[in-house]
């Protein structure tokens, strides 16, 4: 009997202490959703829950709540679990890395773009990165891709395609023209060069394309890349200048045929199946196929207001250490506004000009760091405002709830208002544009 009672004392204690385990569990559990919660509803209320390019979609019938995509993703507060599943905290935020895909257990995430209620307008591109137009392929930015590791890898798995394709060839023809010097058309350059396709690259501002125009600061690339004729390339933590110089490093050793400051003008597509490329400066090029690996945001966009063409302007921050003791007005609310007047403040006044009320979908780092710049006045904020003309020594600007125009003394203007799809230029090339809602860019299985 008493071995008995024994046994029921000890079993009970394993049953208390695994009780005790579980309620240990369970509130923690609870603690992090109600935390993940908070975060989401902070999110919505800055305006960066909803997607606004490249996201994850959570299949919540699939979801086993493992948390690997929450640990598989190297930004801050993507995705989270709340009550055994994830949860998409701050989407806006999200630029593609595509770790979380990856590292899901189930399949239960696939990336998409855009959402049930919100399109965004892309360009017709099948498994081959092949358009509607037989001949024309798009890699990178353009289709959707964004993050540099993903658009090198669809640049080079675009000549793939092109070298496989089997279209009649033109023998005297190149094989691809390229139009872009971005992180796909430097993959794609070095891919054509690899496999012995007969190519030229152009692009209509310098190499590197988008990186190019990223403030000089601003980290660039997180994850290794696979560079033909390189190798792989472990840049994490890597500023814009390590990866040109890189680049550049490539590109001599393998005598690329790069040529920047080259606008493309129109392609046209003659009787006998090639391409016409018409440039501004160089051509045209008659090419076999065509490849497209330009940014989504072709030309950049202007307010339209008197002024806007003196030289003073500008849409791109290069070299913000040799502008010093300035009046400069940044116009824009996003992170490249951000970063640019960030940049500027230690040496020079500078004055940034918002439409809105609060910067919505910018990065939590940025949203820190302009705030203890407002704090410390060493920047200068107009919320609700809008820029209404550019003299060369002032700017007038309209504040809600200021009657009139407000002027102010300046030197050098900013303007990051986003840039435009270039719609026409593709549509006159014969390239289909649909507006896609919730469209599956990589899907398991």
């Amino acid at each position: 009997m008493e071995v008995i009672i024994e046994n029921i004392a000890v079993y009970g204690g394993v049953a208390l202490l695994c009780l005790g385990i579980v309620l240990y569990y369970l509130r923690r559990n609870k603690k992090k959703s109600q935390e993940v919660l908070q975060k989401v509803a902070i999110a919505k209320e800055e305006g960066v829950h909803e997607p606004v390019s490249l996201h994850p979609y959570i299949d919540l019938d699939t979801c086993i709540g493992s948390a690997a995509c929450v640990e598989a993703c190297p930004e801050k507060d993507i995705l989270g679990i709340v009550d055994g599943l994830a949860q998409v905290i701050r989407a806006s935020n999200c630029v593609g890395h595509g770790a979380c895909f990856h590292a899901c257990p189930v399949q239960a995430i696939s990336l998409r773009i855009g959402t049930e209620t919100r399109g965004v307008d892309l360009p017709h591109v099948n498994q081959n990165y092949e358009t509607n137009m037989p001949g024309i392929y798009i890699a990178g930015e353009l289709g959707g891709m964004g993050l540099i590791k993903n658009s090198v890898e669809q640049g080079k798995q675009a000549i793939h395609a092109i070298a496989k394709s089997g279209k009649a060839k033109r023998e005297e023809a190149l094989d691809v023209v390229i139009i872009g010097a971005g992180p796909a058309g430097i993959g794609a350059t070095l891919m054509a060069k690899k496999i012995g396709l007969k190519s030229v690259t152009l692009d209509q501002d310098s190499l590197g394309g988008t990186v190019y125009n990223f403030p000089r600061a601003k980290i660039v690339m997180t994850s290794p890349v696979e560079l033909p004729l390189y190798g792989k390339v472990r840049l994490y933590e890597a500023r814009k200048e390590e990866l040109l110089d890189l680049w550049r490093k490539v590109i001599a050793k393998e005598n690329l045929d790069i040529r920047e400051h080259v606008k493309v003008e129109q392609i046209v597509r003659q009787e006998d199946g090639t391409f016409r490329v018409d440039t501004s400066k160089g051509g045209p090029f008659i090419a076999n196929h065509v490849l497209l690996a330009i940014g989504r945001r072709g030309s950049p966009r202007k307010l339209g207001i008197p002024g806007e063409g003196l030289e003073k302007v500008a849409y791109r921050l290069l070299d913000a250490e040799a502008i010093e003791g300035k009046k400069v007005f940044v116009v824009g609310g996003g992170d490249s506004a951000i970063e640019a007047a960030l940049m500027l403040k230690d040496q020079n006044e500078v004055i940034l000009s918002y439409r809105k009320g609060v910067f919505s979908r910018i990065k939590l780092k940025n949203r820190d760091k302009i705030n203890k710049a407002i704090e410390d006045r060493s920047v200068h904020v107009l919320f609700h405002s809008n820029l209404k003309e550019i003299l060369p020594d002032r700017v007038k600007v309209a504040i809600d709830g200021i009657e009139g125009l407000q002027e102010f003394d300046n030197d050098l203007v900013y303007i990051f208002a986003g840039g435009e799809l270039p719609t026409q230029f593709l549509k006159k090339a014969g390239v289909e544009i649909t507006k896609r809602f919730g469209y599956i860019v990589k899907k398991h299985g």
